[in-house]
């Protein structure tokens, strides 16, 4: 981080605060995080927001059929193109 993220305000820090969490970036090591016990308790917050989301609406990986199902039913209604399996 810069010298300019130690001097931000705790609003200026937080209007950043997406784009920092956006970026996968260890935000541990953030120096205002580390001195602004308001803004680590936030971001303390967000994160047991954020795995308890994870945990009612977990993330389903799609059937491997899926997108063959799919291009049929384009196909199907005037697509392109014939679907893969049919041309086969």
């Amino acid at each position: 981080m810069t010298e300019e993220t130690n001097t931000l305000t705790c609003q200026q820090f937080q209007a950043r605060l997406p784009e920092l969490i956006g970026s996968h970036q260890n935000l541990a090591t953030d120096p205002h995080l580390q001195h602004c016990p308001l803004c680590h308790a936030l971001l303390s917050d967000l994160e047991t927001i954020a795995e308890a989301a994870r945990e009612l609406f977990p993330v389903v990986e799609p059937p491997d059929e899926l997108w063959e199902q799919i291009e049929f039913a384009l196909w199907s209604e005037g697509g392109p193109r014939e679907p893969e399996e049919a041309s086969n």
